[in-house]
């Protein structure tokens, strides 16, 4: 029996659901908007919802778990790039990097007043491929 087991498997493997649900939080916290199947959608809510919750805490324990959660790499600064972050100019930052700093920023500042329920499922058609209900999922403003 299943009892008290709420992950939603997807029929994949574990380290495959991880990645895809690592790389969907980072293109909803970059675009705040995706269009993604409703099962995905509704456990990528769940998941969007605790991100939100850790970066309002915002402590190095919270920090650390969310680039864990959302296997964050950053890329090694060379002197010159160091020198122009300094400055202000973050070209030189790759997407995890800005995913960070928005998360962490913009959106921390934007959901401060609330006490969750930081995202919105609206329903689409079904996709013509394969039949599969589709919906967006996104960021409340």
């Amino acid at each position: 029996m299943r009892h008290a087991k709420r992950t939603c498997k997807l029929n994949r493997t574990g380290s495959h659901r991880r990645a895809m649900f690592a790389n969907m939080l980072k293109s909803l916290i970059d675009n705040e908007k995706i269009v993604t199947t409703t099962a995905k959608a509704k456990e990528l809510k769940r998941q969007a919802d605790k991100m939100i919750t850790l970066a309002k805490k915002d402590t190095i324990f919270s920090k650390r778990t969310v680039r864990a959660y959302l296997q964050i790499r950053y890329n090694k600064l060379d002197s010159k790039e160091k020198r122009k972050v300094k400055n202000g100019d973050t070209s030189c930052y790759n997407t995890d990097r800005k995913v960070i700093t928005k998360l962490f920023g913009e959106l921390k500042d934007r959901f401060t007043s609330r006490n969750g329920g930081y995202t919105r499922l609206m329903k689409l058609s079904t996709r013509v491929g394969d039949g599969a209900e589709t919906c967006v999922i996104e960021y409340l403003k």
